[in-house]
């Protein structure tokens, strides 16, 4: 399905340069051609919450984040190897084994049901 039909010009540019800035709505709606001050964010925020862009949003977030994915697994690759701290190369290996699959077990407690008996003797 193509959403950009279904979108005005405004809003792939609002969607986009939020995407990619990061910024706020107020600068977002600025640089994507809507009014400036209070009536342009507030028509951008209108905006943002109409279905077939919020759904333009998500997929230009999933693509982005496709994107940036391989420069943020080389840099945790690179953190494990050569971080001066090795508190963050642990960090950064349990990471990367974190998310190969090869989680640590999570910590149970044992429960031992019995009878415990202690005896002080203080003489």
């Amino acid at each position: 399905m193509d959403l950009a039909g279904k979108l005005t010009s405004r809003e792939i540019a609002l969607v986009d340069t939020l995407v990619a800035s990061g910024g706020s709505i107020k600068d977002a709606s600025q640089m994507a051609g809507y009014a400036k001050g209070e009536s342009g964010r507030v028509s951008a925020s209108r905006a943002l919450k109409r279905p077939h862009v919020q759904q333009y949003m998500m997929q230009a977030v999933a693509d982005s984040l496709g994107v940036h994915a391989t420069s943020a697994c080389s840099r945790l690759v690179s953190l494990s190897r050569s971080a001066r701290s090795e508190y963050v190369q642990l960090e950064a290996s349990k990471d990367i084994l974190d998310r190969a699959g090869f989680k640590a077990p999570d910590k149970v407690a044992h429960l031992h049901a019995g009878e415990i008996t202690v005896s002080i003797d203080l003489s």
